[in-house]
């Protein structure tokens, strides 16, 4: 079997006046993620994973911040495009692992939302897709609730 494994990890600033969207999910909070598209850093690490796997680039490379076109983008359709591409090239997704960092607020019962949310988009089943959340014990930007970041590690295989 012909596979292919790549990382991701994105982290975006907390600020207030904007959704806090993580996994296509918006989730209730004061703060949300400051981005030029909707600073979804679960989406974003998984993007990059996905890419990587193939040697790729990353999202900055397709999706750049300077351009307008992508101002206010929403991930699971850049996502979409990306899971495109790695098809094109032979590939698919097997199965993703993520780990999303945030003080607050508490994302456990988001997560079964996220992981369908995804799942639809990459035409796989949810439990091809792990999401775990954790805290910072207070350490470090994420601790002082200044940002949120993932970390995402996705396996290609080769398409039948």
């Amino acid at each position: 079997m012909n596979i292919r494994i790549g990382n991701g990890y994105d982290i975006h600033r907390l600020v207030s006046g904007r959704p806090l969207i993580l996994g296509g999910v918006q989730i209730s909070h004061e703060l949300g993620l400051l981005g030029h598209s909707d600073a979804d850093v679960l989406t974003h690490a998984i993007m990059d994973a996905m890419l990587g796997a193939l040697s790729l680039g990353d999202i900055g490379h397709y999706f750049p911040p300077t351009d307008p076109k992508w101002a206010g983008a929403d991930s699971l359709m850049l996502l979409s495009q990306v899971d495109q591409l790695i098809r094109e090239k032979g590939w698919r997704v097997s199965n993703i692992d993520s780990v999303i960092v945030a003080e607050r607020p508490k994302l456990k019962p988001h997560i079964s939302a996220m992981r369908d949310r995804l799942a639809a988009v990459l035409e796989l089943k949810p439990d091809q897709i792990g999401i775990k959340a954790t805290t910072n014990e207070k350490l470090g930007p994420e601790g002082r609730e200044e940002g949120i970041c993932a970390y995402s590690v996705a396996l290609l295989v080769a398409a039948d």
